[in-house]
């Protein structure tokens, strides 16, 4: 009989860049799993702008937001990029991605 052994630790491997970025650009998280973090946040904030970055990584496995070039979707609910302000706390997945990550 076989049984399954659970680790007492998580593995993360997802893979993070520092790059050239919009200086109002903190992160963004890829739809290839991938994060990007501006070169130029400061050390103290690296934790809190990787915690939300994997909360849109989350949502995009769990299916909830997808991105292009010109839309976001989210919930199968389309937003045109060209009328919103990336970012914007009163979004529906930067809602969820502030309250997980408050205090991250």
């Amino acid at each position: 009989m076989a049984f399954k052994i659970n680790p007492p630790y998580t593995i993360d491997n997802t893979p993070i860049y520092h790059v050239d970025m919009e200086d109002d650009v903190m992160g963004k998280a890829n739809n290839n799993g991938t994060i990007i973090i501006n070169k130029n946040v400061k050390p103290d904030q690296l934790p809190d702008v990787v915690a939300h970055e994997k909360v849109h990584i989350e949502q995009m496995k769990r299916g909830d937001l997808d991105y292009d070039d010109k839309n976001v979707y989210w919930m199968g609910k389309v937003y045109p990029r060209s009328k919103m302000n990336e970012g914007a706390h009163d979004l529906p997945w930067e809602a969820e991605a502030y309250k997980r990550t408050k205090n991250a």
